[in-house]
């Protein structure tokens, strides 16, 4: 592990979440901090993270930098660490998160579901967010219309979007196809049916007789709106969007939309050796 290079303690414990500077220093002085055993008045004391021993009302401190965080974003919240007007990723997030400073890397479109990762170190998200990385996105997307190999050829090949921008080679599988009308009864289609219409209602644009496709699309690029782009670039129209993988990362079931969990060591081991497999 690298060794973490001294910092202030009201620094220190304000990065962990306890409270601000000025209250972090007014506690200070009134005894709330132990450093190696001894009582603390200074809050600008110099402490080493992993060497000094640092506690806070009779608790350890185990310090950390960099936070990690898998969410399933949920439809109706943008990807942004702030708004005036709008809810936030980061207004999901507990408290104690929020102190670490954390901000998404890349973006999903308001209205789109999925795999969101959220951290503050900076040089990570780069590296995943590099246009020179061409790290692999895949979504699913519930799209009004069949989805044929004519298309799915198109997206090998590259699709020409609105602004003649040509895309990468895309992979493009079909999950399952069916009448709109039987979606709701259809054994793959009824839970991407059943987000739709939680998120934008159903019937507003849709024909009895009108088909539709789950289908799963690879890309290793972000440009804005995308995958909704691409399909409008073959006379489809995506109504539902949801991302489920992102480089090695992958969505957990086990979250509903607007939960989040931390990445287990495992994942952030897997995360940190594909960083170091693509920059060779």
């Amino acid at each position: 592990m690298m060794k973490m290079k001294p910092m202030r303690l009201d620094k220190l414990l304000g990065h962990m979440g306890y409270g601000s500077r000025n209250e972090i220093r007014v506690m200070v002085r009134q005894g709330a901090a132990k450093v190696n055993g001894r009582p603390v008045k200074d809050s600008g004391l110099r402490v080493t993270p992993g060497q000094d021993v640092i506690e806070w009302f009779d608790e350890v401190v185990r310090y950390r930098e960099f936070v990690y965080i898998l969410m399933h974003k949920p439809a109706g919240v943008i990807s942004a660490t702030e708004d005036f007007r709008e809810r936030t990723v980061i207004d999901l997030l507990d408290d104690g998160l929020e102190a670490f400073e954390p901000f998404p890397v890349g973006r999903l479109d308001k209205d789109t579901e999925g795999l969101l990762l959220l951290t503050n170190d900076g040089k990570l998200a780069h590296e995943l967010l590099s246009p020179r990385k061409h790290v692999p996105k895949t979504y699913r997307a519930l799209v009004k219309g069949d989805v044929d190999d004519q298309i799915a050829n198109q997206f090998r090949l590259g699709v020409t979007l609105d602004d003649g921008y040509v895309t990468m080679p895309a992979s493009l599988a079909v999950l399952a196809a069916a009448p709109i009308s039987e979606a709701a009864g259809h054994p793959v289609l009824a839970e991407p049916y059943a987000r739709m219409g939680a998120i934008r209602g159903r019937g507003t644009d849709e024909k009895a007789n009108e088909r539709c496709s789950w289908i799963e699309l690879t890309i290793h690029e972000g440009k804005f709106h995308q995958v909704k782009r691409m399909f409008e670039a073959v006379g489809r129209h995506v109504m539902y969007l949801r991302r489920i993988a992102m480089g090695p990362l992958q969505l957990d079931p086990a979250l509903a939309p607007g939960q989040w969990r931390e990445l287990t060591e495992t994942e952030l081991a897997v995360l940190k050796q594909y960083r170091k497999d693509e920059s060779v």
